[in-house]
């Protein structure tokens, strides 16, 4: 078998993943040739780390120089892991140097991004793969099933409320993420997620959004309002942790970039309290609701349909422990999850569907993507769980179009927004 040759554009944290999966777990398929970044001390503890693990270092590129690196490593697919703004200027040259690409989500943070990309595609023969992770939790898959099989019916109406702890939301306004310009807010960065998990549920696109957002916990205004504004629960000491004091208290010097900042600080521009009213193509309603200081995280999902209703509750983490509350992932937050699942059809007794919850890797998705993704060619994929760039599109219809319905108070046609007919 010929190893199809990668390289990496963005070396923080988001690429450790495809990183390992690529030179270790798949390296009978795959080859890393390359690492490009604007910072070159990141891209040394990638391979440092691959030395670790017995894998050659890989060359390194300045970002500038990303055509460049293209040509003299002869790569086959690049995959991006950038900060979100920056993901169409590699996928667009990627696709314009005939490669194929393989990017984090979202796919790009505004529309005339989207259209860029979308173009580019349309120009060339390359294909462009979104990682949605959350499409490979088994869960989700079973929901999946469920809906398509018809087990409630035609949908008539769907509520989704996710729930991010003061751990994981409070790391949004420490990161560049903060600055919406670079990740279209938590409607885009985030939300993208959760709209494509129903576009895929629902079997549908969004028509009509109406939204309501705001910054209510986070911000220097807020904390100062709520009396968190200097509270230790809320500071990420990147000393305690030798993977992120490497990545970027150690790189900071090349860029000046501040992985650790106060989310009570000034200079937030997104918001951390959403709610969302959506129209489906297919006359399916939603009401989704996202919240970034919950106690605890999670989420919520009812669907009412013709025949019935399914529910779906899941427990990422039950609380946020005061012994270490600003770290995020499981390792350092053992703290206890569960989940469940039921179809209670009309004129029935409810029916527990047996699920096995997986509190690694977001439910054992985050395996199970990297292996479809670089594993074998071929595989089996009968739930069409892998994404393309139009998914990707359609993922950011509902958070583009909820953004605007921000700034402007009224109801938004997606097709005034963005039109792919």
């Amino acid at each position: 078998m010929v190893r199809r040759r990668y390289a990496v554009v963005g070396t923080g944290a988001r690429a450790e993943r495809h990183v390992h999966a690529i030179a270790v777990e798949h390296a009978d398929t795959c080859e890393l040739v390359a690492f490009a970044d604007v910072n070159r001390t990141r891209m040394n503890v990638h391979n440092d780390r691959l030395a670790e693990l017995g894998v050659e270092p890989v060359p390194t590129y300045d970002a500038a120089d990303f055509l460049r690196m293209l040509e003299e490593q002869r790569v086959d697919v690049v995959v991006v892991t950038t900060v979100d703004r920056h993901h169409v200027t590699y996928v667009v040259e990627a696709l314009d140097a005939g490669r194929d690409v393989v990017t984090e989500k979202p796919m790009t943070t505004d529309v005339p991004s989207a259209r860029k990309i979308l173009d580019a595609v349309h120009r060339n023969d390359g294909d462009v793969t979104v990682t949605f992770n959350y499409r490979y939790n088994p869960i989700h898959e079973k929901v999946r099933e469920l809906l398509a099989d018809g087990a409630v019916g035609e949908i008539g109406s769907v509520h989704f409320e996710w729930l991010l702890d003061t751990r994981h939301g409070a790391d949004y306004f420490r990161r560049w993420h903060r600055d919406k310009a670079n990740s279209g807010g938590l409607m885009v960065h985030k939300a993208t997620h959760h709209f494509d998990l129903l576009n895929w549920w629902v079997g549908s696109v969004p028509e009509t959004v109406y939204a309501h957002g705001r910054l209510f916990f986070y911000g220097d205004e807020n904390g100062k309002r709520h009396g968190y504004s200097h509270d230790d629960r809320f500071t990420l000491n990147l000393e305690q942790n030798d993977w992120l004091k490497k990545l970027y208290l150690d790189a900071q010097h090349e860029d000046g970039y501040r992985r650790d900042q106060n989310p009570f600080d000034p200079g937030v521009s997104i918001e951390d309290d959403m709610s969302v009213i959506v129209r489906y193509a297919s006359g399916a309603n939603l009401t989704y609701h996202l919240t970034a200081y919950s106690p605890w995280e999670g989420y919520r999902l009812m669907v009412n349909g013709s025949k019935g209703r399914l529910e779906l509750e899941v427990v990422e983490n039950s609380w946020v422990s005061s012994q270490n509350p600003a770290v995020h992932g499981v390792n350092a937050n053992p703290e206890e999850g569960w989940a469940k699942l039921s179809v209670q059809r009309l004129f029935e007794e409810r029916e527990e569907i047996p699920l096995e919850y997986d509190r690694d890797g977001h439910g054992g998705a985050d395996q199970r993507m990297v292996d479809a993704l670089y594993g074998p060619p071929g595989q089996e994929d009968p739930l069409g769980r892998k994404a393309t760039h139009y998914d990707g599109t359609l993922s950011l219809l509902t958070g583009f179009a909820a953004n605007r319905s921000f700034e402007t108070g009224e109801p938004v046609r997606v097709v005034d927004v963005i039109d792919l007919r």
